[in-house]
């Protein structure tokens, strides 16, 4: 299938997309989500065009304001008006770095990938878990997930919806990397693959990543997606995913 199908197909993605426990709207102009009490909103999808851009940008502002609730707007390279990021920051966003949406066809996976893997990688099921996954992510960055417990516990009691491996040495966990499997069947998307520094180097990354891929593959998924950042894109340049664009956050905090 050639990148523009396949991008394509990922944009009908965007817009068919569900997400349990968010309210979606899909808006004239915008597919948007809320989930008020954890504060998780944000636009996914939007149609626009040089004429309505400001007012449609004031209208999603007016929108989350009402809720009195902050909002992200996630922009890909080729959505529609090619400066709507500069458009969305003059009207008093704040942008994020720019990460790189990657993609792996399963019907091409590297046959490394599917070798069975023989690393100390266990599968979370059940929410008490999922404090290992919060020791991993805390350590590799520096900051508050406490939200996995609540958020991520919930989804675990969904029947076949997020699957949660971590990596074990000594024991002790050391990198950690899920995926949500979403209901079109046609795509599921990679998260997390955070490996502590002290560890890196040893294999730990590709290893979950390859756990995560053969999972997909059985499942019947046809592609995996992930918002890489600028460290582990050439790793997963190297295990033949493919650049199919790019996307930067912009956030919209409540005056």
């Amino acid at each position: 299938m050639q990148p523009d199908e396949i991008l394509a197909l990922y944009d009908q993605h965007r817009i068919d997309i569900e997400f349990p426990g968010m309210h979606k709207e899909i808006a004239p102009h915008v597919v948007r989500f809320m989930r008020p009490d954890s504060g998780m909103n944000f636009v996914l999808y939007s149609r626009l065009n040089e004429v309505d851009v400001e007012d449609v940008i004031r209208e999603q502002v007016a929108f989350f304001r009402q809720w009195d609730q902050p909002f992200s707007w996630k922009v890909y390279d080729h959505d529609k008006p090619h400066d709507l990021g500069k458009r969305l920051i003059k009207q008093g966003f704040v942008s994020h770095e720019r990460e790189a949406i990657m993609v792996l066809d399963l019907k091409n996976v590297q046959p490394n990938l599917l070798v069975p893997v023989d690393t100390d990688i266990r599968k979370i099921v059940r929410r008490e878990q999922l404090q290992d996954v919060i020791r991993v992510e805390e350590q590799v960055w520096g900051r508050d997930f406490a939200w996995i417990t609540e958020r991520m516990g919930d989804y675990l009691e969904l029947p076949g919806y997020l699957s949660v491996y971590v990596a074990y040495v000594d024991n002790e966990p050391v990198c950690t990397g899920w995926t949500y499997f979403y209901q079109d069947g046609l795509f599921a998307g990679l998260w997390g693959g955070s490996t502590i520094t002290a560890y890196r180097g040893q294999g730990l990354y590709s290893a979950i990543l390859a756990v995560r891929v053969q999972e997909a593959v059985r499942r019947g998924y046809r592609f995996l997606t992930i918002d890489a950042s600028p460290m582990s894109q050439p790793i997963l340049s190297r295990r033949g995913f493919t650049l199919l664009t790019y996307a930067r956050d912009y956030d919209w905090k409540v005056d």
